[in-house]
């Protein structure tokens, strides 16, 4: 079989075949967002970034102990194409699997995928719980309290933005940029 670009409404049935998370679903559009967020920026391809943004942990949910390898296999079942492959798997790299981010899709998805996470927390604990009014300010100031948000890997986001030749306020200023196109979506458009 022959490889298939896959279309948003493929690749959305695909992600809630294996995902019934609420909070994993919120995490995958916000993380589409902000690939589609980088991609305009960068006039790169804004579907095939979002697409790769939103199926990254398809896996997570049900093969935990094997995630990125399973996503592999799932995503080659269904002819997705090798680069799409590829990027999905080297947002793993030094986690999950060996392979090293190398295109600007990549970097950028392997340093936004904590990322993500880290603001989601930092605006909830807000009184708005809101997207809207976060600034990189008050993320940097969680950033340092290791106890806030403990499962989110810093030195996976510094790496990032270090590949991605950006300096981490930059960084999280334009992460929380992308996520506020879809606050209502991910639960963060809060009380403004």
């Amino acid at each position: 079989m022959s490889e298939k670009t896959p279309t948003y409404d493929e690749a959305f049935s695909l992600f809630k075949k294996y995902n019934k998370s609420e909070s994993l679903l919120k995490h995958a559009l916000s993380v589409e967002a902000v690939m589609r967020y980088f991609a305009r920026k960068n006039n790169e391809d804004e579907e095939k970034w979002g697409i790769i943004g939103l199926v990254h942990d398809l896996d997570y949910e049900m093969f935990p102990e094997q995630h990125c390898k399973k996503t592999e296999e799932i995503l080659k079942e269904n002819n997705w194409p090798e680069e799409y492959v590829r990027a999905v798997l080297s947002h793993g790299w030094g986690l999950a699997t060996d392979i090293k981010p190398e295109s600007n899709l990549e970097k950028t998805l392997f340093a936004v995928d904590e990322l993500t996470g880290l603001i989601t927390a930092s605006a909830l604990v807000r009184p708005s719980k809101s997207i809207l009014d976060i600034k990189a300010k008050s993320v940097k100031k969680k950033w340092k309290d290791k106890r806030f948000a403990a499962g989110v890997d810093r030195s996976v986001i510094e790496k990032g933005a270090e590949m991605m030749n950006m300096e981490l306020t930059e960084l999280i200023t334009e992460t929380i940029s992308g996520m506020r196109e879809v606050a209502e979506k991910i639960g963060l458009k809060g009380k403004i």
